[in-house]
């Protein structure tokens, strides 16, 4: 499960019998340096995952389009126009120039686009220029001087993405995050795989850019590693506070029929005690349906 830094409840959620390791996500802002709060996190008896951004697009600082440059974590190149997204998906924007990490949008969306959020460009041409960020690389240095050693790896996509982790951290245990078409293409080439894969399905639901394709992307990712994990978008009735319905219910139950064994649980679930202990609890029970 997804912990966030500083909340109060993470000594019972790691007593959970379900919970079996910890996921810090790297974009949650934090005081001070990494080391102190990856060891106060590593010491609640359970595996401490960091999840490293690595090519995921974010913003850098903020922006109100259609009158403004949108910043990226990374330079790119992308032939244009090309499709954007943000909100996971519910908003569509189109980047009509690109200047290095400066992205010039059409119109949309019509907001405040916060720092760490993150966006969408879905075009076969789309080249992210560098992998790990300055942020991933402190961690890691963080990670080698407390003996820790499990990483997930956002939009895995070539083999030299994990190469460069396990230059930095030596003995490092990878998971790889399948986010985009160009990572279900690196799941399929098993020689280039260096580590677990997961299905991440809030990024890869989007990438897949017609939804009914992300059900092929889930059997592939299972196909190609039957221990995978999957991630994201499960239970969001239960981060709304509101009842489980019933397609998250069925959503789950489906997973487990496709064989996934291990699930992630992503940001908003985890923000309230309430709502992650909801989630654990109907994910135990589901397993117990489907047996």
């Amino acid at each position: 499960m997804t912990v966030p830094p500083y909340a109060t409840f993470l000594e019972e959620v790691a007593r959970h019998p379900l919970v079996t390791g910890l996921r810090l996500n790297t974009v949650m802002p934090i005081k001070g340096t990494p080391h102190e709060t990856l060891r106060r996190l590593s010491g609640y008896g359970v595996p401490l995952w960091v999840d490293l951004k690595g090519r995921q697009l974010r913003v850098l600082g903020g922006a109100i389009p259609p009158f403004t440059e949108v910043r990226v974590s990374h330079p790119l190149s992308v032939d244009t126009p090309a499709d954007c997204f943000f909100d996971d998906g519910r908003e569509y924007a189109r980047v009509m120039a690109v200047d290095g990490d400066r992205l010039i949008l059409e119109d949309t969306p019509r907001r405040f686009v916060g720092p760490g959020e993150s966006l969408n460009i879905v075009h076969p041409s789309l080249k992210v220029h560098g992998t790990l960020t300055t942020t991933d690389k402190g961690y890691l240095a963080a990670m080698g001087d407390l003996g820790l050693t499990r990483v997930m790896l956002s939009y895995c996509e070539e083999k030299s993405d994990v190469e460069e982790v396990q230059a930095l951290l030596p003995g490092v245990e990878v998971v790889l995050k399948i986010e985009s078409i160009k990572g279900l293409d690196l799941a399929l080439r098993q020689g280039d795989r260096q580590g677990r894969l997961m299905a991440a399905r809030g990024d890869l639901y989007v990438e897949v850019l017609e939804p009914h394709r992300v059900v092929r992307a889930l059997r592939t990712v299972h196909a190609a590693d039957p221990q995978a994990w999957v991630a994201s978008r499960l239970f969001p009735s239960l981060a709304r506070g509101a009842v489980p319905e019933a397609q998250d219910i069925g959503d789950a139950a489906w997973l487990m029929s496709l064989g996934y064994r291990t699930f992630m649980l992503g940001d908003e679930v985890c923000l309230r005690r309430d709502s992650v202990m909801a989630a654990l609890n109907l994910l135990g029970h589901v397993a117990e349906a489907v047996g």
